[in-house]
């Protein structure tokens, strides 16, 4: 792949990681940042953003219904969107904030069970039920089944991204970003490559 003037955008995954660790990457001068729990980046982040508005918050985890006024007030991008229930709690709320947050629709790229999302073939019709309400869907996001090549699934998902118009797209992690690169997603949430391995 010719990778000249392609530059995706890096979330820094650091969730459960305390500010301290986080510090040196945002003096540095990094941007986006990721977490996947509305009270601890509430936590960690309120107080850095205030000071630094270059910073961007992403959350990359599952939404509750009852998180999302204060995941509106911390949170930039949400890249976990699945349901128009949820969407319209989303709308409410930054409309109530006077805010716009950047929205991923989250699909369920693997049709697994256990996992949020959105089934690829119902995709379309959220997409176009989040904007009808005013939401700033951006792009969509997926998580491959574990054990699977990941390629198949980016490719799934890019396709229906590109159909839909639509300009960005959240695929790779710290496993297998080399594959995202391959499809131009333009965010990668990379944590452990970074940051080294949680503390469970």
């Amino acid at each position: 792949m010719n990778y000249s003037n392609y530059s995706p955008n890096i979330i820094a995954v650091s969730k459960t990681f305390p500010i301290e660790v986080i510090a040196p990457l945002i003096e540095y001068g990094h941007k986006h940042f990721g977490e996947n729990k509305v009270q601890e980046a509430a936590i960690k982040w309120t107080e850095i953003k205030n000071k630094n508005k270059e910073i961007k918050l992403h959350m990359i985890g599952k939404l509750q219904s009852n998180k999302v006024k204060l995941a509106t007030n911390i949170f930039d991008y949400i890249h976990s969107v699945d349901s128009l229930k949820l969407a319209k709690k989303i709308a409410d709320e930054q409309q109530k904030q006077n805010k716009k947050i950047k929205v991923f629709i989250q699909v369920n790229i693997g049709e697994e069970h256990q996992k949020s999302g959105v089934l690829l073939s119902d995709t379309s019709k959220l997409v176009s039920e989040c904007k009808k309400i005013n939401l700033d869907v951006i792009g969509l996001m997926c998580l491959p089944p574990i054990g699977q090549p990941a390629s198949k699934y980016f490719s799934l998902l890019k396709s229906k991204n590109d159909e839909l118009g639509l300009k960005e797209i959240s695929l790779g992690m710290s496993h297998d970003y080399l594959d995202a690169l391959n499809y131009k997603t333009t965010f990668i949430r990379i944590g452990t490559k970074i940051f080294g391995k949680r503390n469970q």
